[in-house]
């Protein structure tokens, strides 16, 4: 019975948060056993929860990444982007991008855009369609200010989420990034389009390192 939880707990992780393969032929990667090993903490939360930092990796450092190309990265480490579901751990890691002077970073954050998204619970999808797709957890409705930490402002002055670069005749923003005061609008989620490249956050994801302990017993992880 419990691996038969396990399997089913990183199946749903790979499914349901392959949401961009789909769209170009690119696929969610799973977990490579001996890099979620030697996986770089570079801090842990108060929770105890390890967080990889992509500006403090020397071999990162300037690097940029569109937003499956960081859940890849994280991915293959037992990590995955960073959902920020908590306050506690929205503010805490808001802290870590002033610190290290980040004009922004990619989260696990994606609206709901693929087959099964037509469910009434997800509809308006700009309003209830949003998600972590790394903890696969619905986000607050868009009109709930109190509940989610969106910006007031963005390129065109418009609340958060806009999808201004669908209005100005670019691609849809269907990817959730936090910016540094980009906009002058302090520390907030946007919306952005996926393709874009920034720097990103990892945390520790609890399902693929189950599933990589369960099925490779004899390694340390």
């Amino acid at each position: 019975m419990e691996r038969f939880v396990i399997l089913c707990l990183v199946a749903a992780t790979f499914v349901g948060s392959s949401v961009a393969q789909f769209k170009n032929g690119r696929i969610l990667e799973p977990p490579v056993p001996e890099r979620c090993a030697q996986r770089i903490i570079h801090e842990r939360a108060p929770d105890g929860k390890g967080y990889y930092f992509s500006w403090k990796d020397p071999a990162f450092q300037g690097k940029e990444k569109d937003w499956l190309g960081v859940r890849n990265f994280c991915r293959q480490m037992c990590m995955d982007s960073v959902s920020l579901e908590t306050s506690p751990e929205n503010e805490w890691v808001k802290q870590k991008i002033v610190d290290g002077k980040m004009k922004y970073i990619w989260t696990s954050g994606r609206i709901c855009d693929f087959p099964g998204c037509e469910r009434p619970d997800l509809q308006p999808t700009s309003v209830n369609g949003w998600f972590w797709t790394a903890e696969l957890q619905k986000l607050a409705p868009t009109t709930d200010r109190q509940q989610n930490d969106w910006s007031e402002g963005g390129g065109i002055g418009l609340p958060q989420p806009d999808n201004r670069e669908l209005q100005q005749g670019g691609a849809r923003e269907n990817c959730l990034a936090v910016l540094n005061n980009f906009y002058n609008d302090g520390v907030h989620w946007h919306d952005v389009a996926c393709h874009h490249v920034k720097p990103w956050v990892c945390e520790e994801n609890d399902a693929l390192l189950k599933y990589v302990r369960y099925t490779n017993p004899n390694l340390r992880i």
